[in-house]
Formats: structure tokens, C-alpha cells, sequence
């Protein structure tokens, strides 16, 4: 007789549970930081930089879609791959338009670049396997 102990785990197990935590945590951070430039006073914005107000309104209001792409992850819900697709997406458009910006001439923070690249990568990555863990049938796991 075996118990639950002796059982071996399935591969990726803890995927979810991961994939939720980064969700989380990328949407809270991403609330605050963005919150503190949009809402704080002169000196966080000043300490931003040269920081592009669309792309800024963007991340902030996507914080919001990360926590609840996050808890969606967390519960096991199929919505959570869709979501965190669409939040894909939709980062890289942000992304592109600000590639446009700065092609353009706009002003911007090298680590507006990077943070956008950062974000795309991310949630391109947890979108794919929110579909393999979530969405697919589960006679092909």
C-alpha cells in the first residue's frame, strides 16, 4: 500500500502555482511603481525621467489584468490563458508604439525599453503555458 507520499509528482506540478505568483507580483509592482509616477508628487516624477505617458497609463492599467490573469492562474481557470494572451498582445502593441514614438524622436528612458521587452517576453511566456497547462486536452497532457 502506498500513500500520497510515495506517489511521484507530475511533471510541472507547481507550474501553476508559479505562473500565478509571478503574475501577482508583476501586477502588484507594476500598480505601485506605475501608481507612484502617476499619482505621487513632482519628485517621482522627476525620478522617472523621460518617461512616456501613454506607455506609462498602459502598464498601469494592465497592472490590474496581471493580478486578475494572476488569480485566475492561481484557481486552475481556463479564462486565465485567454487573458494572459490577450495581455500579451497587447504589451506588444504598447511596445511597438513606443518603438514608433522614439523612431519619431520621442523622449524615453533606455529602462522603459527594457521593462517593455521585459513584459512582452513574460507574459508571451506565461500566455503559452497558461494554454498547455489550462486549455488542452487533457487526454494530450
Amino acid at each position: 500500500m502506498s500513500s500520497d507520499n510515495d506517489t511521484p509528482r507530475a511533471p510541472g506540478r507547481l507550474a501553476l502555482p508559479a505562473m500565478a505568483v509571478l503574475a501577482l507580483a508583476f501586477g502588484l509592482l507594476t500598480l505601485q511603481q506605475g501608481g507612484s509616477v502617476l499619482f505621487g508628487g513632482a519628485a517621482a516624477r522627476a525620478a522617472a525621467g523621460a518617461y512616456v505617458p501613454f506607455v506609462l497609463w498602459f502598464n498601469f492599467c494592465a497592472g490590474f489584468a496581471y493580478v486578475l490573469a494572476g488569480v485566475g492562474l492561481a484557481l486552475r481557470r481556463r479564462w486565465a490563458a485567454p487573458l494572459a494572451a490577450l495581455i500579451a498582445v497587447a504589451t506588444a502593441l504598447a511596445f511597438a508604439a513606443l518603438g514608433v514614438h522614439i523612431a519619431r524622436g520621442g523622449a524615453y528612458e533606455m529602462r522603459t525599453v527594457a521593462a517593455m521587452a521585459l513584459r512582452t517576453a513574460v507574459w508571451a511566456l506565461l500566455a503559452w503555458l497558461a494554454f498547455r497547462r489550462l486549455v488542452r486536452p487533457q487526454g494530450l497532457q
